[in-house]
């Protein structure tokens, strides 16, 4: 998914934003329960942003007018190397309706849960200011 790619690594939060259905649904590799909306969806992207240092996609996995596509990352938290892969399905309309991150090795998905519960609360007041705004 080239627009999604392009808009990770531009920085461009608003336009992978864009890219979200309403209901999509994210799954975290470090929660278990999946996430379910835009909202809460981008915020969380959001907050990745802000704890990934030297992020980069290597490649892309999957068809390019395909439904289903793999992107595969390093990045680092902290001091810990991360590699991962975002799976992104697309509905029927090209916006993302499934997206649930991969990440190894151990210590770095906790790294990974510790930077990320450090945003948790920013995270919850940004979902509710989109909630608020977009009238959800």
């Amino acid at each position: 998914m080239r627009a999604f790619r392009a808009a990770v690594e531009a920085h461009d939060l608003d336009a992978v934003e864009a890219l979200l259905a309403e209901d999509v649904v994210f799954t975290s590799p470090v929660v278990f329960k999946p996430y379910r909306g835009k909202a809460i969806t981008a915020a969380i992207l959001r907050a990745v942003v802000r704890v990934f240092e030297d992020f980069r996609y290597e490649r892309v996995i999957g068809e390019a007018d395909g439904r289903d596509h793999a992107l595969v990352f390093t990045a680092r938290v902290g001091d810990r190397e991360i590699g991962g892969c975002d799976l992104l399905h697309l509905d029927e309309d090209g916006r993302i309706d499934e997206l649930t991150v991969l990440v190894r090795p151990l210590s770095g998905a906790q790294a990974l849960q510790a930077a990320m519960g450090a945003q948790f609360e920013r995270i919850a007041r940004e979902a509710q200011e989109a909630e608020a705004r977009s009238g959800a």
